[in-house]
């Protein structure tokens, strides 16, 4: 990798143009003028975008990561934001908006998705469901009239959403999620969509598995946020509660569509645990969010200081395990942090060509 600390102005000046070109379909925040003494006390924006790596331009992406750091005249960061903005229809959002529209038919009843073959053949499902992004997700209704309870949870291993349908009379109290919630259980625990790019699972395989153990990744599930402290052996009912279904004599309680993010709250929670994470840090010291010193991270870096392209024997692509070992967040972290990065250019601590480009 290169290291080297001379200045890389014009590449500054130019990154700086293409931020004014990428301005249009989305608000952007502006970058302050570095001082002419050595105070570092501004507001300084970095970015990274989809097909970087590749060669292309900011205004040429449809994807792309926004950091802003506010700092004071040592560099320590007083506030953080980061946003994912994605285009969507020919308009600009955020990855990190937490609104949702959810609707349920009650009268459709779930099925199984095919991921037999090569092509994906999505089940029938009882949600529709329209958000920016559907990591983490969770919804559940109970119907006024049929007493019937509907709840969908998104798997974060498969990303598939799984969908459960219970009549009013359904032994909540005494079924646990170990033998009523099973991803063999035709009856329940269905999974009908997939919400993100991944793997075609064999639900075989992974019959006797729930939302807590499908993968070694599902810790986060019972680890953090709704359903923290659970497992195979919770009951149907304390799992809905932690939903916010409310039971009368053990039936559940007429309700409205609620829903919400399970771990540490889908990408809003995910980027507020990487902001929260820096406010307060040196950002003359804390130059990345990745520690490229760590072989297996290190080790996916070129000679063009692009990560997860020419990648060595034995080497990860991603830094996935960010959960446990880099900033508290679950989210991939080498994009995040070429974004972070850019901003300490944009304050003269960097030099563009420290920056790592990463995995978009």
């Amino acid at each position: 990798m290169k290291f080297n600390k001379r200045g890389g102005l014009m590449l500054v000046i130019v990154l700086a143009l293409s931020l004014v070109v990428a301005a249009a379909g989305c608000e952007k925040e502006e970058v302050a003028d570095i001082p002419e003494d050595d105070s570092l006390e501004g507001t300084y924006v970095g970015y990274s975008w989809q097909g970087e790596a590749d060669g292309a331009e900011l205004d040429e992406a449809e994807r792309y990561i926004e950091t802003i750091l506010e700092l004071d005249e040592d560099g320590i960061i007083q506030n953080a934001k980061m946003r994912y903005f994605q285009m969507y229809d020919g308009y600009w959002g955020t990855r990190n908006d937490d609104a949702a529209d959810i609707w349920v038919d009650f009268e459709e009843e779930p099925t199984f998705a095919d991921t037999e073959g090569e092509d994906l053949e999505e089940g029938n499902s009882m949600f529709k469901i329209s958000t920016n992004n559907m990591m983490s997700l969770w919804a559940v209704e109970v119907d006024e009239d049929t007493g019937q309870t509907a709840a969908v949870i998104v798997d974060p291993w498969t990303r598939f959403q799984f969908e459960m349908k219970f009549d009013e009379d359904y032994d909540f109290e005494n079924t646990t999620i170990g033998e009523g919630l099973t991803v063999g259980n035709e009856d329940q625990f269905i999974p009908t969509k997939r919400t993100g790019g991944s793997d075609m699972p064999d639900w075989d395989e992974l019959a006797d598995n729930t939302i807590f153990d499908i993968d070694n990744w599902n810790h986060v599930v019972n680890d953090y946020g709704t359903f923290e402290g659970m497992d195979n052996d919770t009951t149907v009912k304390e799992f809905l509660e932690a939903m916010g279904v409310e039971f009368e004599n053990n039936t559940p309680v007429p309700m409205g569509v609620e829903y919400g993010y399970h771990s540490l709250g889908g990408w809003s929670g995910n980027y507020d645990a990487i902001t929260e994470y820096l406010e307060g840090q040196d950002a003359t010291e804390l130059t990345s969010l990745v520690d490229w010193e760590v072989d297996r991270w290190g080790d996916a870096v070129n000679e063009d200081n692009v990560f997860g392209v020419d990648v060595p024997s034995g080497a990860t692509n991603t830094a996935q395990d960010s959960i446990d070992t880099i900033t508290g967040a679950t989210v991939r972290m080498s994009r995040e942090s070429t974004s972070y990065q850019r901003a300490l250019v944009n304050t003269g601590i960097l030099a563009e060509d420290e920056v790592v480009i990463g995995r978009f």
